[in-house]
């Protein structure tokens, strides 16, 4: 799935190797206490396309334009070298329209249907400001090599109301803001149920909704709005917040502007910006990286090059203390006393010239040698945060002239702020209205499930652990027995880092909601060299190419058990 402004399949139980098997199916010390028992759903069943698939060009549903339906073959589409079984690929748009600013409007989608089909559904949230219908795969995590489609599922996809065309000015447009918001989900959803009923001859057993960046905030807004829709949410660096955190990204580059090469510049999406890499080079972050290892590594039991208990790195590592100060010029092995407090200030989170919070907090973590680190701190934050802090999330829109001298404060204080045309503000219109209550979610039986890269440099992995506890709180103080969230150490962005980013989350959501296997951890591995969904250069050399590693249930934590392979899961248990 893309980023924001853009991200093997874990195995039944009883094909996982014995000791894996403990880590991903429950038992031992892994066992996450369920509190209290939740109605359970039944588990769909099987089905097969009823009708030709280009006869669905003949389905009518109110506001609906079908623009083709076609088969597929199996293997026109494959996913780390698996074909892509035969599918019916129909394509649409729904309640087209003519916008204030004169422009028409639609809300664009593609539905992919399999023949052979296992009764469920599955809404895929796509990221950035949307404005393409990207394929309905329902593809997540690193280097994927399973995907919604590939297991069975009928997946659609959209634009969420405009095109890349309109990208740069449908925040200027009141509708067209309100659908990429949440209510392109909601029209489409019922929509969608209908054209899988046409094309089955009967409704979705169970229907799920996912999706990464962007789109797992889609997926935390459908868990609010959608709760009645949906029995599964996969949620990836659920940026729920992400109007605070476009401003958070803008003041971010206004810290490292502080301490860049004054007059250096770089490009991105053809536009001539200040290269603020400049401010902490990829040595410099190797550097640092290597100084958060020395102090957090073995706190799990193990110098494995990941830290996996990120609650007491944040303890045992001292910017201050732990990272040599440049007494004379930079050469990689240090940092001046400017450039340690821009990254204090970065990691402690925005604030406003009052000194109240914008956003939250981010953990130190080795992923901060990333490139996609990079790439949201340096590049994006001026690329791409200005034009949706500026005018898709503010009451009074307006491009910025120039970021690094935009008002934080203003920004800050627009993304609530309502008026007679924008009459509903931006953190209204796409944050979850009840982010704790979820009491008709939970009641019905449905789970949620959510993943985070510890190193996410544009949504902070410490907002998606405030959401959990305080979602625990709503709950009695503990909220596990429906939402579970997976901390993926060193991943940056919804991939890549030095991290074991490539799992499967949709296999065990299933198993939940269908079977009541609650997920206690997931296996996730390494990609290297030969990876067959696509090799992460990331991975450092001395890894094994197939590193494998659980992602535990928050708050637990991976600890090495004392014996065994590094390179192994198995050697694991979460704790």
């Amino acid at each position: 799935m893309r980023g924001f402004f853009s991200h093997r399949p874990i195995a039944a139980c009883s094909a996982v190797a014995a000791a894996a098997a403990l880590v991903a199916c429950g038992g031992g010390d892994d066992t996450v206490a369920t509190p209290t028992a939740l109605p359970q759903l039944s588990a769909a069943q099987a089905g097969a396309l009823s009708v030709a698939c280009p006869s669905l060009t003949g389905f009518t549903y109110a506001g609906v334009t079908i623009t083709s339906a076609t088969t597929v073959a199996a293997g026109t589409l494959t996913l780390a070298g698996n074909p892509v079984p035969e599918h019916c690929l129909v394509a649409g748009k729904l309640g087209t329209r003519t916008g204030s600013d004169g422009l028409t409007y639609a809300i664009g989608f593609e539905m992919r249907m399999p023949q052979a089909w296992t009764g469920r559904f599955y809404y895929q949230g796509n990221g950035g400001l949307d404005g393409s219908v990207v394929a309905a795969t329902g593809a997540t995590g690193g280097g994927p090599n399973t995907h919604a489609l590939l297991q069975g599922f009928a997946v659609i996809s959209s634009d969420a109301g405009h095109t890349g065309a309109q990208t740069a000015a449908f925040g200027f447009e009141p509708q067209a803001r309100l659908d990429y918001g949440y209510q392109a989900a909601a029209k489409l959803t019922p929509m969608a149920k209908a054209l899988v009923k046409a094309a089955y001859g009967r409704a979705p057993d169970r229907s799920y909704f996912g999706g990464c960046s962007n789109g797992g905030r889609h997926t935390l807004v459908a868990t609010s709005r959608l709760a009645e829709e949906y029995d599964g949410f996969l949620a990836g660096a659920p940026g729920y917040n992400l109007p605070k955190a476009a401003v958070s990204q803008i003041w971010g580059a206004q810290q490292y502007a502080r301490a860049y090469t004054v007059g250096a510049t770089t490009t991105a999406n053809g536009n001539t910006i200040a290269d603020l890499a400049t401010a902490f080079t990829p040595a410099e972050r190797t550097m640092v990286a290597g100084r958060i290892l020395a102090k957090c590594d073995a706190l799990d039991s193990a110098a494995d090059g990941i830290v996996s208990d990120t609650a007491a790195c944040q303890k045992a590592f001292s910017l201050v203390d732990d990272v040599p100060t440049c007494s004379g010029a930079r050469d990689n092995t240090c940092l001046t006393a400017l450039q340690k407090d821009v990254l204090a200030n970065i990691h402690a989170g925005a604030r406003t010239s009052t000194g109240a919070a914008v956003y939250n907090t981010f953990p130190f973590d080795a992923g901060i040698s990333g490139n996609g680190w990079a790439t949201w701190e340096f590049v994006n934050s001026l690329a791409l945060d200005p034009l949706a802090a500026g005018v898709v999330f503010n009451g009074t829109p307006a491009f910025l002239a120039n970021p690094l001298t935009a008002s934080i404060d203003a920004l800050a204080a627009g993304i609530t702020a309502t008026g007679a045309t924008y009459t509903v503000s931006g953190m209204d219109f796409m944050t979850p209205p009840t982010p704790s209550n979820l009491s008709v979610l939970k009641g019905r039986g449905a789970k949620v499930m959510l993943y985070h890269g510890v190193s996410d440099a544009v949504f902070s992995y410490d907002d998606t652990v405030t959401w959990v506890n305080n979602l625990a709180s709503a709950n009695g103080g503990d909220a596990s027995n429906f939402a579970r969230l997976f901390g993926v150490p060193g991943m940056n962005h919804c991939s890549g880092g030095p991290a074991t980013d490539q799992f499967d989350m949709l296999t065990p959501l299933v198993q939940w909601v269908e079977q009541g296997k609650a997920p206690d951890a997931v296996i996730a591995s390494a990609r290297g060299a030969g990876n067959a969904g696509g090799v992460n250069a990331e991975v450092p050399a001395g890894w094994s190419a197939t590193r494998t590693r659980p992602l535990c249930a928050y708050p637990k934590v991976a600890k090495y058990k004392g014996t065994g392979s590094l390179e192994l899961a198995a050697s694991f248990s979460c704790q």
